[in-house]
């Protein structure tokens, strides 16, 4: 009988349970893992592409509820999306296995099981991670995302083909909406990483209180709720990529911990001593000009040399006036796609008004203005009220704003010559924090000799 070319991994504290299964399974497929300890799952699953998991719902005695095979389900449906997940609970804690259901797992087995059931539930679980595999594929060749063809946004992607290769950090910036994210997962996508997990955290949304043990993780009893030791998003991303966005608003105090993650290249939990080595590619991105960050103390210099071996900038819409159309197009076909819609066009008044506007929450405006018009549209044409598209944002200043900024900037370089271009002075003289002259500087292109 030919074995399925399929990789099992089975979790339970019980060896006799372990050997059976094992001996039973290898029989029927190719790869059979198997854990006694659902602590070592996270460096397992970094290393193997696993198929199913076979896992068993209590590893303490006394403590039998289930709880702990819950919390392990999250976990691997986190590290592992694509992987399907069966229960295996004895008779009586069926309630905790439905659950289970209805948190992602595939099916659940009583213990003792029978052979012809479990062979059954495995194969069925085996078929649905190819689909959820092939599915997965066919979502990439179908969503290969939109570049451009403007000389500026080519430049960045020129850039992230070559720093992909190497496992240097980067630093994307760009203000919101402009496709930090995805260009973090193309660098993945083409590095030698792409078989590990690729983890993103969305560093503004932690707050200070769990910042360390979101991202560093923390062991069993190192604060009241902290139930079962718990790897950290560094960890998960273990032998792959771990995207960290909105940088810059990660408060002073907590930059040193972050720092000394990336310079020593290993992590702590909470509550614990011993340093566990890392193997992360680290990729970050934000809107904010860390120099002047630096500059005003905000942000750790050594941090921002430490995250920035290479910068790429992602220009914002209103700098690649070449590829709104092309862009507005791709993304009508999209929501097409995702809504089911007949083929739809843009009215040829709304078309004038995509290259005039502005844009300034850039790739995610537009898209949520042509999701929102799709959704409204009648008869197959997009109308400038489908679109919203009420106030057009003109890209000239106007002459109110250019000749306050005439005197502004005139007003800049009267106080550097005076100061002999000192800017402590200069910047105490006009009222203004030191980052704020140098933002001035920066955008009335004022250069200092």
């Amino acid at each position: 009988m030919k074995k399925t070319n399929a990789s099992i991994l089975i979790i339970d504290d019980q060896e006799d349970i372990l050997f059976a299964s094992k001996v039973f399974l290898k029989k029927y497929f190719e790869e059979i893992y198997t854990l006694n300890n659902p602590k070592n799952i996270v460096e397992l699953l970094s290393k193997k592409s696993i198929d199913v998991v076979l896992l068993d719902m209590n590893y303490r005695i006394g403590f039998e509820d289930g709880r702990e095979g819950l919390y392990l389900l999250k976990e691997i449906k986190t590290l592992s999306p694509k992987t399907v997940v069966i229960l295996m609970t004895a008779f009586g804690k069926v309630e905790t296995a439905v659950e289970g259901l209805k948190n992602g797992a595939f099916d659940y087995i009583l213990k003792p099981w029978e052979n012809k059931k479990l062979l059954e539930s495995v194969k069925q679980a085996v078929e649905k991670s190819r689909k959820e595999q092939k599915k997965e594929q066919r979502i990439q060749i179908e969503n290969d995302f939109f570049i451009g063809t403007s000389e500026i946004i080519k430049k960045a992607y020129s850039l992230a083909n070559k720093v992909a290769k190497t496992d240097a950090n980067v630093l994307i910036l760009g203000e919101n909406g402009t496709g930090k994210f995805v260009l973090a997962h193309y660098i993945y996508s083409q590095s030698e990483r792409k078989s590990g997990p690729f983890v993103a955290v969305d560093l503004g949304a932690l707050n200070s209180n769990i910042f360390e043990s979101e991202l560093f993780g923390y062991a069993k009893g190192a604060f009241t709720d902290a139930k079962i030791d718990t790897p950290g998003r560094f960890e998960m991303a273990q032998n792959g990529t771990i995207f960290l966005d909105e940088i810059g608003n990660v408060p002073l105090h907590l930059q040193s911990k972050l720092l000394q993650v990336i310079q020593t290249k290993t992590v702590t939990r909470l509550g614990e001593t011993k340093a566990r080595p890392l193997n992360v590619r680290i990729i970050t991105a934000t809107n904010l000009n860390l120099k002047l960050e630096v500059a005003d103390k905000n942000f750790r210099e050594d941090l921002y040399y430490r995250i920035n071996t290479m910068e790429i900038l992602l220009p914002p819409l209103r700098e690649r006036n070449e590829d709104k159309i092309p862009l507005a197009e791709y993304l009508l076909e999209k929501m097409i796609e995702k809504y089911g819609r007949d083929e739809i066009t843009f009215d040829k008044k709304v078309t004038e008004q995509i290259q005039k506007h502005a844009w300034n929450g850039n790739i995610r405006e537009m898209e949520n203005k042509i999701e929102r018009a799709v959704i409204l549209c009648e008869n197959n044409k997009i109308t400038s009220a489908d679109l919203d598209l009420e106030t057009i944002t003109a890209y000239e200043e106007s002459l109110d704003d250019i000749q306050l900024s005439s005197v502004e900037k005139a007003t800049v370089e009267k106080a550097l010559l005076k100061n002999n271009n000192n800017i402590s002075k200069t910047a105490e003289e006009l009222g203004l924090s030191r980052g704020s002259l140098y933002r001035r500087l920066e955008k009335y292109n004022i250069s200092i000799n």
